[in-house]
């Protein structure tokens, strides 16, 4: 299972959103070799089309696709050299496969913020400056390290070194690793680095009701972060945390009307998790009967064989075919014996690239 670290400044409410999740999370022993502790939350990506095919096939169970979501310590400006828990903080996010960025961006002169001014423009660059930072000695004793099998000319570490070289020109004009322009052969060369600034970001801009949102005062630092966003080539999901965490308190028919009251039409929890699955470069297909409906998770671009190694290794190792349809022809079909009479089941082999939505049956020997 893929995870995203939570970051962010101390403050800007990493864990009322964290708290939030982890109410939300799906049962762990649906998930094999998951290992929870306090700061791990298994949450459920939400999906309508689960819920469809569920009452379809008349499931006894469904069970959606997943993603674990860790709570890492606040960072501040330092965190590079050891700073409050700085090597802790860069150490954890090196262990998660994407980044969800959490900036404050509401106005409550009670809410005290670290850096004195609410400003999420330039929250965003402390956090990722000192991810540049971290990331730049990192590169710096690699290339220290093979000087030697370098003026020896040896040709892979010659080769790595180039790739090195540009990410310290990158980084020196503040880019992160994932923006300096290497190639899919350069990225293979300094994967064991396991670059902080490698790893995708989603930022979750944290409002809040009663006007206080920035996107709602509209006075220009709204605008400015969305531009530094867009800038990095990232996205952004808009989040009140706090409502939130109070509505998972509240029962599911309950909660549209809450929702009503409080001035928050969007779900934005399910945004998040949503655009949290999305920045992974994940996608679902599924599977379906009556026993059992599920969202099973692969990496876009999958073939046949891998997406089914996500069920079982033996369809990877053995496979022979995969029957194919989408989920909403197969709806429309009514049944999966009407659709197969109908030609609408499609037969694929190994070359096969899986698509979100796929409703598969896999075959093997």
């Amino acid at each position: 299972m893929l995870t995203i670290g939570i970051v962010g400044l101390p403050n800007v409410g990493k864990s009322t959103l964290f708290n939030a999740l982890t109410k939300a999370s799906v049962p762990a022993e649906n998930y094999p070799f998951c290992t929870i502790d306090p700061s791990v939350g298994i949450v459920g990506v939400p999906d309508p089309r689960l819920g469809a095919l569920a009452t379809f096939s008349k499931s006894e169970k469904v069970i959606p696709a997943a993603i674990e979501f860790v709570d890492i310590a606040g960072l501040v400006a330092g965190a590079a050299t050891g700073e409050g828990l700085g090597n802790q903080f860069l150490a954890n996010i090196r262990e998660t496969d994407a980044i969800l960025q959490v900036v404050r961006f509401f106005d409550d002169p009670n809410v005290l913020h670290v850096e004195k001014e609410i400003e999420p423009y330039k929250d965003i660059e402390i956090i990722n400056l000192e991810l540049v930072l971290a990331d730049s000695e990192q590169v710096q004793k690699r290339r220290d390290k093979i000087m030697g099998d370098i003026k020896a000319g040896r040709k892979e570490f010659v080769a790595e070194e180039a790739a090195l070289v540009k990410l310290m020109e990158g980084f020196a004009a503040g880019k992160l690793a994932l923006y300096t322009g290497l190639d899919d052969d350069e990225k293979k060369r300094v994967a064991q680095l396991n670059l902080l600034t490698m790893k995708p970001i989603l930022y979750a801009l944290n409002t809040k009701g009663g006007g206080r949102s920035l996107n709602e005062i509209n006075d220009g630092r709204a605008e400015r972060a969305y531009k530094l966003i867009k800038e990095l080539g990232a996205r952004y999901v808009y989040v009140d945390a706090a409502i939130e965490r109070e509505l998972n308190d509240v029962a599911d028919v309950e909660r549209a009307g809450f929702r009503q009251e409080l001035g928050v039409s969007e779900d934005g929890l399910a945004d998040l998790i949503r655009g949290a699955y999305e920045t992974l470069g994940l996608i679902s297909f599924f599977t379906t009967g009556v026993d059992e409906t599920r969202a099973w998770t692969v990496k876009r671009g999958s073939t046949a064989p891998a997406a089914g190694a996500a069920i079982h290794n033996d369809f990877l190792t053995k496979f022979i075919r995969a029957e194919v349809i989408e989920w909403q022809k197969l709806l429309e079909a009514s049944s999966w014996a009407t659709a197969r009479d109908k030609g609408l089941i499609r037969t694929e082999g190994k070359e096969y690239l899986v698509q979100d939505g796929d409703v598969i049956e896999f075959l093997h020997g």
